[in-house]
């Protein structure tokens, strides 16, 4: 009876107890939804006065603020809705498309690789800014490449240097890891090292993208020996806890690539600005850089002789005999590192990049480039609202059309290639080839400035 008495009570508790957390909880979500009501969708009381906002923030600014909407279109992040203050400005972000129509809605952000054409905010009202946000390859999403279609936006943040907001350094931390001798190894070592290791290493696991850098690799391959420990023309394990994607900035990782003289640092597209890790990995670790990637490389590498750019005219075998000339000369091979052993970046561009940029990279200390990106958005919607207070005329910004641009990818036309390569290394140029048309029929029917559906879209690519 004593036993059936304490699992009655101990029941009688567990209730009471369910029943205080669900009470709890509904408050919880009632204040939140009054919150959102009440501080995010209250209407404008004409075309000069903005949403209001009492924040429980610190700031002086968010304290008592009427503030924009923006709406991320294509969210970046997961965020439902922020505030965000920047500088004496405010505004709130937000991924609720119904704001579309709202009176507080200024602008409207775009990830470019999630950009889609069965999803815009039409119509376009005279006021609405578009901002485009892409740092990623032209093979996520082509058709933003073209002029037709990058115009169509107020505002960018993209690898070009041209941009309004250029992220062309966006996987370079700062100058000090640039010159850093924290992984470097003596040539001495290297040497050693060569007894097991390959002169050259090769690490990508995307294979068959449009700069068709495996089909290089594989005939270069030919003519020197190439460590690759990649899932593109792999002959060579990593050690098991270094095989995942996540463990490439592992000092572990990095420490096998720093036995190396040489690291094939080849881009997955070709174009002007477009400069990733592949490039700087290889600096950082005081390892020379084979590159293949932006044509204006010179423009960002730390000197004019800290990598060998490869000329694409060029056959590969004319470069392995290069590679094999260093490999056997220690003197000519240090005239690449000397950059790295006097810890001097003599590339002015770069240094006034690297300090200069309003966002900093694994950087606490510093706003990231989303961050300044929504910043960038939202001091221009604000700068409008000041001089139509002061009866001047709006500024108009305009993207142009070197703000994201990519040539057409070439194949290389070796006799033979890789024996596994995939079938993706021949849809690329039709792919560009169709991205010509979808930019112009895009164009097209948002100049309309209604609604559309996919199957208009499609209808007007391939109505000529």
């Amino acid at each position: 009876m004593a036993r059936l008495s304490v699992r009655k009570l101990f029941g009688l508790c567990f209730c009471i107890s369910s029943f205080l957390f669900l009470i709890i909880t509904f408050q919880v979500v009632e204040e939140m939804g009054q919150f959102e009501q009440t501080a995010h969708t209250l209407p404008l009381k004409d075309t000069d006065e903005l949403t209001h906002v009492h924040s429980n923030r610190d700031s002086t600014l968010f304290k008592s603020q009427w503030y924009p909407s923006i709406v991320w279109w294509s969210p970046l992040t997961g965020e439902l809705g922020h505030l965000r203050e920047c500088g004496n400005n405010g505004c709130f972000f937000t991924i609720n498309k119904s704001y579309h129509s709202h009176p507080s809605t200024q602008a409207f952000l775009f990830y470019g690789t999630d950009f889609n054409i069965d999803s815009l905010p039409l119509p376009r009202k005279e006021n609405h800014q578009w901002a485009l946000f892409h740092e990623e390859s032209p093979k996520n999403n082509y058709k933003l490449f073209h002029e037709p279609v990058i115009t169509l936006f107020n505002h960018t943040a993209t690898f070009s240097q041209h941009s309004h907001l250029p992220l062309t350094t966006q996987h370079l931390e700062s100058l000090h890891v640039l010159t850093s001798l924290a992984f470097f190894l003596p040539l001495a070592q290297k040497n050693h090292l060569r007894q097991t290791l390959a002169p050259v290493v090769y690490v990508q696991s995307d294979c068959d993208p449009p700069s068709d850098r495996d089909v290089y690799v594989w005939e270069l391959m030919k003519h020197i020996q190439v460590d690759s420990y990649g899932q593109c023309l792999h002959n060579k394990d990593l050690p098991t806890h270094l095989r995942e994607s996540t463990a490439m900035e592992e000092q572990g990782f990095y420490q096998i690539l720093a036995q190396y003289k040489f690291i094939l640092a080849f881009e997955n597209a070709v174009c002007d600005d477009y400069v990733t890790e592949k490039l700087w990995r290889p600096l950082k670790l005081g390892v020379v850089p084979v590159y293949f990637g932006a044509p204006n490389i010179h423009t960002w590498l730390p000197s004019n002789r800290s990598a060998i750019v490869v000329d694409p005219n060029e056959p590969p075998e004319k470069l392995a005999q290069y590679l094999k000339r260093l490999d056997k000369n220690d003197w000519e091979y240090l005239t690449y590192l000397d950059w790295k052993l006097k810890q001097e970046v003599s590339n002015q561009r770069l240094v006034k990049e690297l300090r200069e940029r309003q966002w900093g990279v694994q950087d606490v200390n510093q706003d990231n480039f989303i961050d300044v990106f929504e910043c960038m958005v939202c001091n221009r919607v604000w700068e409008n609202f000041k001089r139509q207070k002061k009866g001047l005329p709006s500024r108009v910004w305009q993207a142009e059309g070197d703000h994201l641009t990519c040539p057409p990818p070439k194949m290389f036309d070796f006799a033979t290639g890789p024996p596994n390569n995939s079938s993706l290394r021949h849809i690329w140029r039709s792919s560009y080839e169709q991205s010509v048309k979808e930019a112009r029929a895009l164009r097209q029917l948002t100049l309309r400035n209604r609604n559309f559906t996919v199957t208009q879209f499609w209808r007007e690519v391939f109505s000529d």
